[in-house]
């Protein structure tokens, strides 16, 4: 799992001039982490073409499949590991932005300005409606092969989707200022998330942690979690996993000796929780991955 200095990741577009771009992810073995821990202030679909994925936003996990969209609203902490050797998805990633008109109407007053100033938030995960997939893979096929007037296209799309969104999926409309707040936790608990990846190994206290963050135990451990999905432990023991998962890919190291150096002494412990994390036990992982 690579270090992560920064949970807010930068967003550059290659088109500054049209703030929207696709990822094409492909993961080839269970357990891998996705990606790691982090929010960003644009919006993004991950849709889910082939395998099975854990998604966390929030205080929320899901387990999805293909034809899953997951909607990554601004500020959503957010992270992910795949469930299965082969899984495929797109990440579409655009500037909430991009949706303003120049002309004060009643779309922009009672619909895109919410969005942008994420007064209004989406579902995390959509499943089941055609009319979703219909014009996500409409917008990603005319983002790809980028014929002339593309942009409206997608556009045109991008719209569509949002109309079919509002219409059936939306979660909350958060207050004036609410986000705000949100982004200042975020900032907050970063050097704490920092401290876990260079200290996972190590005994961890939730006081040591508090104090890191300058909060009192019982507000870090309430905002950890609303910001995390994860309580202090299961966070530490999910950083620890994923080390773990790590060298039995790439290491020749035994399972006893791989659990030892990032912090299991109980290698019974370290199994169960290692399938709990990652779908498969450590020796099926090991097996699967052996380093020549």
């Amino acid at each position: 799992m690579d270090r992560n200095p920064a949970l807010l990741e930068p967003m550059d577009m290659p088109d500054p001039q049209f703030p929207l771009k696709i990822h094409q992810c492909r993961i080839e073995r269970i357990g891998t982490t996705a990606f790691p821990s982090h929010w960003h202030e644009h919006m993004e679909f991950l849709y889910i073409v082939e395998g099975r994925a854990r998604i966390s936003c929030n205080a929320d996990s899901f387990d999805v499949g293909p034809g899953d969209l997951i909607v990554v609203n601004c500020a959503d902490l957010h992270h992910g590991v795949s469930l299965s050797d082969h899984l495929f998805y797109y990440a579409v990633i655009f500037d909430p932005d991009l949706l303003h008109s120049h002309r004060i109407d009643s779309a922009e007053t009672k619909f895109i300005t919410p969005i942008v100033r994420s007064r209004i938030r989406f579902a995390n995960l959509i499943a089941g409606d055609a009319a979703i997939k219909d014009s996500l893979d409409e917008l990603i096929a005319e983002f790809q092969k980028k014929d002339v007037a593309y942009e409206l296209s997608v556009k045109s799309c991008l719209f569509r989707l949002l109309a079919v969104m509002l219409r059936g999926h939306v979660a909350e409309s958060m207050p004036q200022g609410e986000l705000a707040s949100r982004i200042r936790r975020l900032t907050r608990i970063e050097p704490v998330l920092q401290y876990i990846e260079d200290n996972y190994a190590k005994r961890l206290d939730v006081e040591t942690l508090a104090g890191i963050a300058g909060m009192s135990r019982y507000h870090f451990s309430r905002v950890f979690k609303e910001l995390t999905s994860r309580s202090v432990t299961d966070y530490v023991n999910f950083v620890r996993i994923g080390r773990c998962a790590q060298d039995l890919r790439y290491t020749n190291k035994t399972v006893s000796e791989i659990a030892l150096e990032h912090g299991f002494s109980d290698i019974y412990y370290f199994s169960r929780l290692f399938k709990s994390y990652c779908g498969v036990s450590p020796s099926s992982l090991r097996g699967r991955t052996a380093p020549a």
